[in-house]
């Protein structure tokens, strides 16, 4: 996994709003900007999840370990390069991807013993762009 090659980009709230809510679906269109700032995001909570590990103050042992979303094999694909094949064959709105990251941060808070790693992170983005897709663009 490259989480340790994530780069720090500014960007502007005027920026991001304004690709949250102008975004136009051409073919030749590039990726919406709330993709990398998703990306980025969870790359840094994986970092930080790695260094816990790494300090030893947070255990692996299966008593503490939550297995929701495990999978057995790390998929090949970057967080970023993930999150844009889900973009591009969903076609979802870049809101969505906001609620998607409000539904993981609100998941990790009711499940302390949860942390995001690179065997959950590709089900986990799944899972909560489909829901979040469902209540955006049914609403």
């Amino acid at each position: 996994m490259a989480s340790s090659s994530s780069s720090y980009l500014t960007i502007s709230p005027r920026k991001l709003r304004s690709d949250l809510y102008s975004y136009s679906y051409q073919e030749d269109s590039s990726t919406p900007l709330v993709i990398n700032v998703l990306a980025s995001l969870i790359e840094r909570s994986m970092a930080r999840t790695e260094r816990i590990v790494k300090n030893g103050s947070w255990s692996l042992s299966k008593a503490i370990r939550t297995n929701i979303f495990y999978c057995r094999d790390i998929p090949d694909m970057t967080i970023q390069s993930y999150l844009e094949r889900i973009f591009r064959y969903t076609r979802a709105i870049p809101s969505v991807y906001v609620v998607a990251y409000v539904y993981i941060d609100r998941f990790c808070h009711n499940n302390p013993g949860f942390r995001i790693n690179p065997w959950n992170v590709h089900r986990l983005l799944i899972t909560t762009i489909m829901l979040a897709s469902k209540y955006v663009e049914d609403m």
